[in-house]
């Protein structure tokens, strides 16, 4: 067997890295390909399962080299793809280089949306080399826009120091992908406070592409694709901008960018912006800016704001477009290549996994497919192992981690833990929410139905992810327990233990 893993783009590397490993460790005497565009994988470290769906894990990037070292079987060829022929098992490379294979894992994963192509002050944070780049140009800047409510967003503007910041939402409250308006409001003072959490070093080894020539002056991203963000991705960033203070960031709700000026454009047509708000009244201090930017936006709520340059964080589309071209994919909703329960495409003999693919099984009552580093693993560890089991005429079980949706991360300091339906994604108006909060410390959300829990969002450190973790996955009928389940008199640990 020659199986060939393609990849490149947001969170691709580690789909591809962790089925790669399984290949070569089941077929030891087979050559495994991994066409990649980039000369560094990423690869996951500090792995932790932290129960049975929970797991959190570090991303280091290391060079392609090391897989090569590490499995014999497995060889690292550093070119894009021009063209897939499907019915001829063939693969062919910008560089000119041609493979066949009998198995094919297309884990290209997505590409970021940006809201204006083609402006030198629009700039999308898609992977190491354009975060290194913002990472410049904020070094220069008083002022910046942010324009998203996603995860990059939101680490964003925490994150950004020294530095004004226009946030710019489509939705009533920050955070909309993964909270609710509680969540959002139990947030946002973290927003204003002065951050007196000290940074932790980062340790792990950066990689970036080079030889790429960039514009002076310019700040959009070369089209070169550097690697894919890790979760982490501005630990070891200086997110600073040239001011003297912490956190300012004034936030516009409900609107999106209609236009973009350029200075000269925006003189031309005599146009007037609004200087940075002094508080978070939007009527109050809205006077005339008379300092001029470099760039100008125009909202669809009618308001201009300059600033020094736009930062797009509007979600990711699948990477799909290098394979479409004369092979029968069938594409959902979203614009990714549907695959079964067992990772495998409309086309014979190609899997998908991570970003690139969207998941068409039924799936789990409390289980829904993000575009998540998590699922992305996942995803890939067990595409590898159903390629295997295809290979070798065997069944295989779906997964357990496709049982439930979990997810651990990081906003604004605060762990956050996302578990099933947490959002109440899908669920009838006959859904009930229960909710807890302290100030400053820890907000605890569960989403009930029939007196079953269905999905919770916890932030801080509540130490209630694995109990609430069996509370969804064994659907045992709560109703009797009522306010107390979120009591925090009440040990609830120890109570369904």
């Amino acid at each position: 067997m020659e199986a060939l893993c393609q990849r490149g783009g947001m969170r691709s590397e580690d789909t591809c890295a962790e089925g790669k490993r399984t290949l070569a460790t089941e077929f030891p005497s087979e050559d495994i390909l991994l066409v990649t565009a980039s000369p560094v994988i990423k690869a996951v470290t500090n792995f932790k399962q932290v129960s049975k769906t929970l797991e959190e894990f570090d991303v280091e990037e290391q060079p392609s080299t090391m897989l090569e070292k590490r499995y014999p079987n497995i060889k690292v060829i550093e070119s894009g793809v021009k063209q897939l022929k499907s019915q001829e098992h063939k693969i062919f490379t910008e560089d000119g280089k041609q493979c066949i294979y009998e198995k094919l894992c297309l884990c290209a994963g997505a590409k970021p949306k940006l809201i204006f192509e083609e402006n030198p002050y629009v700039l999308g944070i898609r992977d190491t080399d354009s975060a290194q780049a913002f990472q410049n140009h904020l070094a220069k800047a008083e002022r910046i826009a942010v324009v998203g409510n996603g995860g990059i967003a939101l680490e964003l503007v925490y994150e950004i120091e020294g530095c004004e910041v226009l946030w710019a939402i489509k939705d009533k409250a920050i955070g909309n992908t993964f909270f609710d308006a509680g969540a959002a409001e139990f947030l946002i003072p973290k927003l204003t406070a002065e951050k007196l959490e000290t940074a932790i070093a980062c340790k792990r080894t950066k990689y970036t592409t080079e030889g790429c020539e960039k514009e002076e002056g310019s700040v959009a991203a070369a089209d070169k694709l550097g690697t894919a963000l890790g979760p982490d991705w501005h630990e070891g960033l200086h997110l600073k901008g040239t001011k003297e203070f912490s956190h300012k960031v004034h936030i516009e709700t409900l609107c999106e960018i209609k236009k973009i000026y350029l200075q000269q454009e925006f003189k031309q047509l005599q146009k007037t912006s609004l200087s940075f708000p002094k508080d978070s009244s939007d009527n109050q201090n809205a006077h005339p800016d008379e300092e001029l930017w470099p760039v100008y936006m125009e909202l669809t709520n009618g308001k201009i704001y300059g600033c020094d340059f736009i930062v797009s964080a509007t979600g990711v589309v699948p990477n799909v477009k290098p394979f479409l071209d004369g092979n029968n994919f069938t594409l959902g909703e979203d614009g990714g290549l549907k695959v079964d329960k067992h990772m495998h495409s409309s086309v014979a003999d190609i899997y998908a996994a991570g970003d690139i693919c969207t998941a068409s099984w039924e799936p789990s009552p409390v289980w829904q497919q993000m575009r998540l580093w998590t699922q992305a693993r996942q995803m890939g560890w067990y595409a590898a192992k159903c390629m295997v089991a295809d290979f070798l005429g065997e069944s295989i079980d779906m997964d357990f981690s496709f049982e439930l949706f979990a997810h651990v991360t990081k906003f604004f300091n605060y762990k956050v833990v996302l578990l099933g339906k947490y959002n109440a994604q899908g669920l009838d108006l006959d859904h009930e929410l229960m909710l807890r909060c302290t100030k400053g410390q820890e907000y605890v959300k569960v989403v009930m139905q029939n007196g079953r829990m269905m999905g919770a969002v916890l932030i801080g450190e509540t130490d209630l992810e694995e109990t609430f973790e069996n509370l969804i996955l064994n659907q045992m009928d709560l109703s009797a327990y009522g306010e107390d389940l979120l009591n925090p008199n009440v040990d609830i640990e120890d109570y369904f233990d």
